[in-house]
């Protein structure tokens, strides 16, 4: 070929084969090392021993041995039940999740010429999501040449906070963001706190509809008793009614 001798290089490719890589504690015959330092099932120090030792301890005792502490020298190990370990772990998980609650933020904007009847309903809607347990922002939008009157929107601010102060407070003090007024109130409850009023409400409502629907069918069963009752008369026994029919009259 032109050009010369050349060396053809061969490259190899080597696979790289991922796994799951586990999260897992190692228990018991899993545990590879020769001594670990040992905690009892109390949370008592026992201290360091063989690891043939504490496998014997944890058998004799029905437990597991666990290495809690794998980089520590040596390796730290509690004798525990470990299924039972886990399943407390889970349920402490699924309970914290259940609690968990996501700030959410709404946004309400006004102008800073807003009318009595707009800035009631407004309020109405902010007084709402602070009992809602959410934070609110408030956006005071200028336009033209109400840039120039900054005041108009930090005391429509400073009102509308003093009117909502048994639902929620500043968070953050009204600043000018371009041409725009920006104010955050917080509430004053926890949105759990909220959260279990809101369900008590909803609890208290659907007892009322039961009861309002149970003294309805009980009404209603009573008028149709007294239809039936209307509409068959009973008839009255009369003296002739009591004489045995046969009896030649």
């Amino acid at each position: 070929m032109r050009g010369g001798p050349f060396r053809c290089l061969q490259i190899s490719h080597k696979r790289v084969f991922g796994g799951h890589i586990s999260t897992e504690p190692r228990i018991n015959e899993r545990i590879k090392v020769s001594e670990v330092r040992l905690v009892g099932p109390a949370g008592e120090q026992v201290g360091i021993v063989r690891i043939d030792d504490a496998l014997r301890l944890a058998r004799e005792s029905d437990l597991d041995l666990v290495e809690v502490a794998p980089m520590a020298r040596p390796p730290v190990a509690k004798l525990m039940d470990y299924g039972k370990f886990k399943y407390e772990a889970a349920q402490k998980a699924r309970e914290s999740r259940r609690n968990q609650t996501n700030t959410v933020i709404k946004e309400m904007k006004l102008r800073p010429k807003i009318d009595s009847h707009d800035y009631e309903t407004k309020k109405g809607h902010v007084v709402r999501f602070l009992k809602a347990g959410d934070k609110v922002k408030i956006t005071i939008m200028f336009r033209g040449r109400e840039q120039s009157r900054p005041e108009l929107g930090f005391n429509l601010l400073k009102k509308l906070a003093e009117d909502v102060v048994e639902d929620g407070f500043i968070e953050s003090a009204p600043k000018q963001d371009g041409r725009n007024m920006l104010m955050v109130l917080s509430p004053t409850r926890k949105k759990t706190e909220a959260k279990v009023e809101v369900e008590a409400a909803k609890a208290a409502k659907a007892a009322i509809r039961a009861a309002a629907a149970e003294e309805a069918h009980r009404l209603e069963a009573e008028l149709r008793a007294a239809s039936v009752a209307a509409a068959h008369p009973k008839k009255k026994r009369g003296p002739a009614d009591n004489m045995d029919p046969d009896i030649d009259l």
